[in-house]
């Protein structure tokens, strides 16, 4: 068994309002914790993925903020204090700034995120 606090989990992505700590947790999955600032727009980091949207499952809980969601089916909002799942196909935008602390399949959002440092560089 493994525990990870938000200060223990090393930063795996940083920059341009965009903070992620990632750790492989066990069984496949890592854990994620997650800071959008305000206006903070994922889309132009994922282009070239599939459907230039995040094709990694996520299940998770939002802390702090609003969230909009673009979907192939349309958009969704979530607010703090709501938990939530996000199939592939997803793009978020920060309505305002964001904590999320989320679980995922590691190595598929290890491929993700090294897409996203990709585009940055």
């Amino acid at each position: 068994m493994t525990a990870a606090t938000r200060d223990e989990v090393p930063v795996t992505l940083g920059g341009d309002g965009v903070e992620v700590r990632t750790k492989i947790i066990g069984g496949g999955m890592s854990v994620g914790y997650l800071r959008l600032s305000e206006g903070t727009d994922m889309g132009p980091a994922l282009k070239g993925l599939e459907g230039d949207a995040c094709q990694c499952p996520h299940w998770g809980y939002l802390l702090k903020g609003r969230l909009r969601m673009l979907t192939p089916t349309g958009e969704e909002y979530y607010e703090a204090g709501q938990a939530y799942y996000w199939e592939p196909g997803h793009v978020p935008v920060a309505m305002e700034d964001c904590e999320f602390v989320e679980f995922s399949p590691a190595a598929e959002f290890q491929a993700v995120i090294d897409h996203v440092t990709t585009q940055a560089g």
